[in-house]
């Protein structure tokens, strides 16, 4: 069984860009940029949220709730 490669020529065609034609380029790039930077913020702030949630179950439990009120209550001169 023989294989035969068939080889296509591909020739560079040069196209010439009016002013107008790269400021519109230009344009349609930042949009999509824009839309990419109020993706990173949405991850961001969906980040931010999970940390506050997992540190405020943290702070409420009851060992972490003890040591603080010791904490305050020796920075304040209340402790015995």
């Amino acid at each position: 069984m023989t294989t035969h490669l068939i080889a296509a020529r591909v020739t560079r065609v040069s196209v010439t860009w009016s002013g107008a034609s790269h400021r519109g380029l230009r344009r349609l790039r930042r949009r999509a940029e824009a839309g990419m930077t109020t993706a990173e913020y949405a991850v961001g702030i969906m980040a931010a949220c999970t940390f506050a949630l997992v540190l405020l179950g943290v702070v409420r439990s009851d060992a972490v709730r003890g040591a603080l009120a010791g904490l305050v209550q020796s920075a304040l001169g209340i402790a015995g």
